[in-house]
């Protein structure tokens, strides 16, 4: 069975950091590009960040740029969201997605995590 498992969330006071992890099982991870999106309460899930299968290519939203970093480690089968600079805004469930391709359009991914919740606050 195909399954993503984040990890990695919690609590954090804003200008800290976290990282979060997706790790597969049931299939080989390097054979997918991976999303990471978010969704806050009462607001619409988003884009984060993508990878592509290589690790060569990488995009982000422009309310992360310049504080995360996504990367993987194929070898792990584990992709990596470093989260720098946290802004209450930044508050959230975080899923990573597999699919095809490197993307920021969330229709494009085929395997979806259960999430797993962010929240940076004082």
């Amino acid at each position: 069975q195909l399954q993503l498992v984040e990890s990695g969330g919690g609590l954090v006071q804003p200008g800290g950091s976290l990282r979060l992890s997706c790790a597969a099982s049931g299939f080989t991870l390097d054979y997918y590009a991976i999303g990471w999106f978010r969704q806050a309460p009462g607001k619409e899930r988003e884009a984060v960040s993508c990878i592509s299968r290589s690790g060569g290519s990488t995009n982000y939203a422009g309310s992360v740029k310049g504080r995360f970093t996504i990367s993987r480690d194929n070898a792990k089968n584990t992709v990596y969201l470093q989260m720098n600079s946290l802004k209450p805004e930044d508050t959230a469930v975080y899923y990573c997605a597999a699919g095809y391709q490197a993307t920021m359009n969330e229709r494009r991914y085929d395997y979806w995590g259960q999430g797993t919740q962010v929240t940076v606050s004082s």
